[in-house]
């Protein structure tokens, strides 16, 4: 009955309308209120885009994953689109559904909630007019990869500490760009904004709070600046190794609503130069990609092991333990000639003076210097021990999964100008920045984190960092999927043109 009414409702627009693109949107709160203090809500959010027979949808979720980790469910997808099918009618390999990574927690039931949101912009659609365009942001997020003086790469991660100033070279890069779709309806006010852009939105609130992170507050300052008649759609993009910035600053609490601030009024800044138009265009690409799982984790767990075990011989005792060696340390570095007293004892020349002291500042620094060493390697096998545990965990998912294959949808969408190809795993952003670069048309941006989750993807590059980054280790893939999924992704786009 939804569904004939549905039809009965568009039959009932005029001949142009039919032949223009609609769209609507809706949202609705997925907030789990149990799960402790709640900073600000957490929402599922859908636009469905109709031209002819042809219908998408996108939804955004305010969540950590489409499944395998964070509170929604394996089955979210599936039963999202199998209701829709049901109800609507709208092929499931045209619903879209993108989360943010933000650690927000939702309730188990937001498939549910989803559906809801899709049927309640199913009502709504109205002609529109769409342009596409592309914004700058550089201030507000980081690279975590750290070129070292050895050849291999580390990470910025709270799970450990920092490698040592000093063995620091080099950073890797960010992807700056912003991707906008501006759906306005035909008298000109503002439908929807979407913006791609890649950035971990894992920096929280000074409350300690449930956050929807940076993208919460981005979308906010975009909705409140286009007349409040706009809904704003947040897409994740390729966020692999982007942190926000200053991700591990200590001296003052995490804020993220600067950051989604400058985001949304970069967002705006270009959303304005947008102009829209009537279009007809609107088309959907969905093939299901088998790549192959990673054959060498007992491999690489070996490596770890040897690693870990050629460090710990390294390591030597001394006289000092924490208590000792820190109030040495303050006190010969701030007086660097006189360190164990006031200068007029060094000038004695008997026992009690000059060369007694001397011999008592080589014998603190020789003790202090190993110990720097302890804590250097100590914090080494700290990172080696997380990233170990990380190839353990999918080495036995491997095991109890028994394929050598993990199946990846890889979708595209042009709505207008607009064009977006997806990827479900934590896509590095040297990914994105090489598909965009080689891109045919203008105004094509990347997304991860899209219809499922397959933990992090990295460069078949980085896959064989011998420094052990989390981007490295918490993958399922093998290195060769890069390769893969690049040809299909050009492949798809090219699809999108015909």
């Amino acid at each position: 009955m939804r569904l004939f009414l549905s039809l009965l409702l568009f039959c009932a627009l005029p001949a142009a309308a039919r032949a223009q693109l609609l769209a609507a949107t809706a949202k609705v709160e997925i907030t789990d209120r149990n799960s402790g203090p709640v900073n600000d809500p957490a929402w599922t959010k859908a636009l469905v885009l109709k031209h002819g027979d042809t219908v998408a949808v996108i939804v955004t979720v305010d969540a950590v994953a489409i499944g395998e980790i964070g509170k929604i469910p394996n089955s979210y997808l599936a039963s999202v689109r199998s209701q829709l099918q049901r109800d609507l009618g709208i092929e499931p390999k045209n619903v879209f559904v993108n989360a943010s990574h933000c650690h927000h927690v939702v309730r188990t039931d937001s498939d549910r909630m989803t559906v809801q949101a899709v049927k309640e912009a199913w009502k709504r659609l109205e002609p529109v007019k769409v342009g596409a365009g592309h914004g700058f942001e550089n201030r507000i997020q980081e690279n975590r990869r750290m070129w070292l003086k050895d050849g291999t790469q580390a990470d910025v991660r709270r799970a450990y500490s920092m490698p040592r100033d000093e063995d620091v070279v080099s950073t890797g890069p960010i992807d700056p760009e912003i991707g906008i779709l501006r759906i306005d309806r035909t008298d000109g006010r503002p439908l929807a904004v979407l913006y791609n852009f890649a950035a971990h939105p894992i920096h929280g609130v000074p409350s300690g709070g449930n956050t929807a992170d940076y993208p919460a507050f981005a979308s906010k300052a975009i909705e409140e600046n286009t007349g409040g008649d706009a809904m704003a759609f947040f897409i994740q993009g390729c966020a692999g190794d982007i942190n926000p910035s200053k991700y591990k600053d200590v001296h003052q609490p995490h804020d993220a609503e600067p950051l989604g601030n400058l985001l949304g009024l970069s967002v705006l800044r270009a959303w304005r130069k947008i102009e829209t138009k009537d279009t007809g265009t609107l088309s959907v690409v969905n093939e299901t990609l088998a790549l192959p799982r990673s054959p060498d984790f007992a491999q690489r767990m070996s490596a770890i092991e040897a690693e870990q075990k050629k460090l710990l011989k390294q390591m030597q005792g001394t006289s000092l333990n924490f208590k000792t060696f820190l109030p040495l340390y303050v006190q010969y570095k701030v007086t660097g000639e006189y360190p164990s007293y006031y200068s007029h004892r060094y000038m004695h020349e008997k026992a009690i003076g000059r060369e007694a002291l001397k011999k008592l500042d080589e014998e603190n620094r020789v003790n202090m210097d190993q110990y720097l060493r302890n804590i250097n390697i100590m914090e080494q096998l700290t990172r080696l021990q997380t990233n170990w545990d990380l190839l353990k965990k999918h080495q036995a998912e491997m095991m109890a999964g028994g394929s050598k294959t993990i199946d990846a949808e890889v979708a595209g969408l042009r709505v207008g100008d607009f064009r977006l190809i997806t990827f479900p795993g934590e896509l590095t952003v040297e990914i994105g920045l090489g598909l965009k670069k080689g891109a045919k048309q203008p105004n094509t941006f990347v997304a991860g984190y899209t219809n499922g989750y397959l933990y992090y993807t990295a460069t078949t590059k980085q896959r064989s960092n011998t420094g052990y980054a989390q981007e490295d280790c918490d993958a399922r893939v093998a290195p060769e999927w890069q390769k893969i999924f690049e040809s299909k992704a050009v492949s798809v786009l090219n699809r999108l043109e015909r």
